[in-house]
């Protein structure tokens, strides 16, 4: 890698930053082609995921023994690209998702949301003792998209690196163990395909989890979850300016509402990422491009986690315990039981 920094151009910005980018890039890079190694792209594990797995190992290993100069690319990496990929990620959704599923759908990703994040810190803070921060990235992983979605909270949040990677963990574990369960529960849940299908897309924590659990039980299924699926992602944004609102109301709680909302910090790449959708919805762009754009905000987004494992020790996630663990499970079977029990009561509404 030092010979590679050593012919880069002598511009102070390149040198400082190339080193750390180069070599988070290179791990996401990596990340992308496991994911699509059969046995893993099976276990639901996204380039996502195996990116911030790869950092964690290089930043326990080889990271700390490389030059200092490879710091500041990886807190680039962890920063800017992060918000530039949340933005790209509203190339995957569109209003005529929404339309696609219904108020129904709707109605459901947005109980799912709400109960579940709500859950999550009410249960995190009061009754395993965990800190705020780490109780909301869990419930945001588990809430919404997983670790698209705890990557996006984590600026409003100012989540400490240990704390992303365990919110990740949780997704991870209790992601695939949703992906192993589900088709076995399938055959004695009462549910139509496309009824299946909005159950999946509105409980399971990761993107590529929900379809392989779709595309496990048939053609319906697949594209009612991932069009549920997509629904959850798209409340991502106002889910962002609710929490920046919040924890702006929290911090000045003897302020006045006119205050409050004046020193709010809206979160630029919230309202960025609607507009991107909006875009999207209106098909201005061309397919060809879309797709290059999507390719580019995986490896922006896996680029950004394998810098968030670089900076992430193991001696920190022990410290954090079982409790997180336990947190997840306790979402887990909420999302699994009492999400099966929202459907149904919304589909006997309809």
């Amino acid at each position: 890698m030092s010979s590679i920094v050593a012919s880069l151009p002598d511009f102070p910005r390149v040198r400082r930053y190339a080193p750390g980018l180069l070599l988070s890039a290179l791990l996401a890079a990596l990340a992308a082609l496991l994911s699509q190694w059969q046995p893993l792209s099976q276990l639901g594990l996204s380039a996502l995921t195996l990116a911030i797995a790869l950092g964690m190992l290089a930043g326990n290993s080889i990271f700390p023994a490389l030059p200092a100069q490879t710091v500041a690319g990886v807190d680039l990496a962890r920063s800017t690209l992060l918000r530039a990929g949340i933005v790209l990620y509203g190339l995957r959704i569109s209003l005529q998702d929404i339309a696609a599923v219904g108020w129904p759908g709707l109605l459901i990703g947005m109980l799912m949301l709400a109960l579940t994040f709500v859950i999550a810190v009410h249960v995190g803070t009061r009754w395993l003792g965990l800190d705020r921060q780490t109780a909301i990235l869990i419930g945001a992983g588990s809430a919404i998209c997983g670790a698209a979605a705890v990557m996006a909270t984590q600026p409003l949040v100012r989540g400490e690196e240990h704390k992303v990677s365990i919110a990740v963990a949780t997704v991870v574990v209790f992601g695939t163990l949703a992906m192993l369960l589900y088709p076995l529960a399938y055959p004695y849940l009462g549910l139509s395909q496309h009824a299946f299908g909005l159950y999946a897309g509105s409980t399971i924590h990761e993107v590529a989890q929900v379809v392989a659990v779709g595309q496990s039980i048939g053609p319906e299924a697949a594209n009612a979850a991932v069009v549920e699926k997509m629904l959850r992602v798209m409340l991502l944004a106002p889910f962002l300016l609710g929490l920046s609102l919040q924890s702006a109301a929290a911090n000045r709680a003897t302020a006045s509402f006119r205050t409050c909302c004046a020193q709010v910090h809206i979160p630029w790449f919230a309202l960025l990422f609607i507009a991107v959708s909006a875009v999207h919805s209106l098909k201005l762009l061309p397919t060809a491009l879309v797709a290059v754009l999507v390719q580019l905000d995986t490896l922006l987004l896996a680029t950004a986690m394998a810098a968030m494992g670089l900076r992430t020790r193991i001696a920190s996630l022990r410290q954090a315990g079982l409790q997180p663990l336990k947190l997840g499970l306790v979402l887990f079977v909420f999302l699994a039981v009492g999400g099966y029990c929202i459907n149904r009561a919304i589909a006997a509404l309809v």
